[in-house]
């Protein structure tokens, strides 16, 4: 071990653990086998970023469709400074689960999504302690949260308020008097501009939550108002039209986020505020061979055509470069963290992505991919660093683990059982 490795370990060892003091010994049926299994969890330990964040504002953003082939200095500089210059995530997927309402769903709980949570997280019954807006109104913030669509599209209006975001605002519930609603896809350009008014002068600091939609399908200047809106900024590049619209969307999202950091300086709130996103899912409206035209490799549909951006980004920080394999399940525990929030690592399946924990993403038909690389469950094949069979057999269980724990989490409403609640 170099100097390096050895002061690493030392602090790793150092660090307590994200644990609470919780009674896993009641319960019977799957709420005992869920308590069985969590507790023999480790857990996450904390890190030299826990608590970097404490008492700032929060943006955090669930953007429609956004990709890393999106992202460039000419055509969306605001993204490409966020994703850059704040934590540089390398190796980072939106594993797509469900479409949007799973990406969502993995990004506001940290659990994994797939159809059986699917009715029980549309009727918002659930209780999710870390929910967002909860653990944030907990720590004395205003919160709020905002849709440039329906308000209530497969009951969204009902699945955040189980995530604490009751201050919710969306087309047909209050936004459609602010912005223009009936077009298709909406503007998060119009959405920002007409939102930013309700929370930056907030005395409490604030959490906002955006789910965008401008990033839609389909993806052609027939058709989707926002592609043809900006297609004047894509019409010299040297791709199809498919390809082209896609991009003139995600202009849309890059200037959105342009002015929210504007508005922000203005306000004098920006070095105090962190800009989360990450996306719902990459855009499966494109075929793979598009999505290649932008890629700087070749991508399958099931694994790398997931390889995403994760933003976590603060005006005053130093960028910090993170090789760690992480997933959109990771987001919250990552946040809950960096803003030195208190909650239990092991009842979370997502893993906090700055700690010392195994990086892993997990997609739809069980495949995986870790620092050693990536499993493809199809083919029972491993490629990467020479790795054991037992290495592999230890990384299926796990998968197998959280993903079914997950299921069983929201079908049995376990943390309301967990907790007495």
């Amino acid at each position: 071990e170099d100097v390096t490795e050895i002061l690493q370990n030392f602090l790793y060892h150092s660090f307590d653990y994200n644990n609470l003091d919780i009674d896993f010994s009641n319960g019977s049926g799957d709420v005992k086998k869920i308590n069985e299994y969590l507790k023999n969890e480790v857990g996450t330990k904390q890190n030299e970023y826990t608590g970097m964040f404490e008492g700032m504002n929060l943006v955090f953003v669930v953007a429609e469709s956004f990709s890393e082939i999106a992202v460039s200095e000419e055509l969306t500089p605001t993204l490409y400074k966020l994703v850059h210059n704040g934590f540089y995530f390398k190796n980072y997927y939106t594993s797509n689960n469900l479409s949007t309402i799973g990406g969502e769903f993995q990004a506001l709980t940290g659990l994994y999504a797939d159809n059986s949570i699917f009715s029980a997280w549309r009727n918002g019954s659930s209780y999710f302690p870390y929910g967002i807006g909860t653990m944030f109104s907990n720590h004395g913030y205003n919160t709020f949260a905002y849709h440039n669509n329906s308000a209530y599209f497969q009951d969204r209006n009902v699945y955040l308020k189980s995530q604490g975001l009751s201050n919710y605002k969306g087309c047909y519930n209050g936004l459609e008097k602010l912005i223009n609603c009936e077009i298709w896809p909406q503007s998060d350009i119009e959405m920002i501009d007409k939102t930013t008014g309700d929370y930056i002068n907030s005395e409490k600091p604030f959490l906002t939550y955006y789910m965008t939609v401008s990033g839609h399908f389909y993806y052609t200047y027939n058709g989707n108002s926002i592609a043809y809106k900006n297609k004047e900024y894509v019409k010299h590049l040297d791709y199809n039209e498919n390809v082209k619209a896609y991009l003139a969307t995600q202009i849309e999202l890059d200037r959105a986020l342009e002015l929210l950091l504007k508005r922000l300086e203005e306000s004098g709130k920006l070095d105090n505020t962190v800009i989360v996103l990450t996306a719902d899912h990459f855009p499966y409206n494109l075929d793979i061979d598009d999505i290649n035209t932008l890629s700087t490799y070749e991508r399958d549909v099931m694994i790398e055509a997931n390889s995403n951006n994760l933003v976590i980004y603060n005006s005053k920080m130093k960028s910090v470069t993170v090789d760690k394999v992480g997933m959109s399940i990771d987001v919250l525990p990552t946040v809950l963290n960096l803003f030195g929030m208190e909650y239990d690592s092991r009842i979370i399946m997502g893993k906090d992505i700055l700690s010392s924990s195994l990086g892993l993403a997990i997609f739809k038909d069980k495949s995986w991919v870790t620092d050693k690389g990536t499993y493809y469950a199809s083919k029972g094949e491993f490629v990467g660093e020479d790795v054991s069979d037992e290495y592999i057999k230890n990384i299926n269980n796990i998968v197998s683990n959280r993903t079914t724990i997950s299921k069983m989490i929201v079908t049995n409403d376990y943390y309301r059982k967990l907790l007495n609640k």
